[in-house]
């Protein structure tokens, strides 16, 4: 029997993954909404595997991820995303061995293979994750410049300005609004808006007195 939490909020991929993981009737699969059900779920299952989508729970960023992974140290993780970035994946993959990785495009093949190592108490790393982890660490290691339109949009992101309102004050559609915010993500290496926040801070992008917490 194995415990399993699935940290996504996406509802169509996490009734995929627990049906995919209830084919085997011993295991039992929990849900986490949130950081802290899921600390909580792990109080309870502390060598549970999480199955998470990193960017869609309200995780600061990959500190935090971490702390906890440390903090449940017989726990084991499959992260299963969209997309995430190579400076996060080098990160985790590289600070801990209880992370794996998957994408959410991924052959059904390598997810059901992720699981099965995973249960074996190995770490799996999907064939785009090593690509990523090897192929594009140069590329990713040089800093990029963001343009000046990419500025203005990472302070509204700061400011908590939804991707529809910065498209209507910019006369722009969603869709370039979305390829900006991807752009942006990807140059600065980071994955959420709290991570957006916390380099608009840094950068002097926006007053700490414009932001409240």
């Amino acid at each position: 029997m194995r415990n399993y939490i699935i940290a996504d909020n996406q509802e169509l991929t996490s009734f995929a993954l627990q049906s995919l993981l209830q084919k085997d009737e011993e295991n039992i699969v929990y849900r986490a909404f949130d950081k802290d059900g899921l600390v909580a779920l792990l109080k309870e299952h502390e060598n549970a595997v999480v199955m998470l989508d990193y960017t869609l729970l309200d995780l600061a960023d990959e500190d935090q991820l971490l702390i906890i992974a440390e903090r449940f140290s017989l726990s084991e993780w499959i992260l299963i995303s969209d997309d995430l970035t190579p400076q996060f994946i080098r990160r985790v993959v590289y600070s801990s061995h209880q992370f794996s990785v998957v994408f959410k495009d991924s052959p059904l093949s390598e997810i059901r293979e992720a699981i099965s190592a995973v249960n074996r108490h190995t770490r799996y790393l999907s064939q785009r994750a090593l690509e990523t982890i090897i192929i594009q660490q140069q590329e990713e290691d040089t800093p990029s410049i963001l343009t000046t339109t990419e500025m203005e949009i990472v302070k509204a992101i700061a400011l908590g300005k939804t991707t529809k309102e910065i498209a209507a004050e910019r006369f722009s559609s969603i869709h370039t609004i979305t390829t900006h915010r991807k752009n942006i993500f990807r140059k600065l290496g980071i994955n959420t808006a709290h991570e957006a926040v916390k380099y608009a801070l840094r950068a002097g992008l926006i007053d700490p007195s414009e932001f409240y917490i």
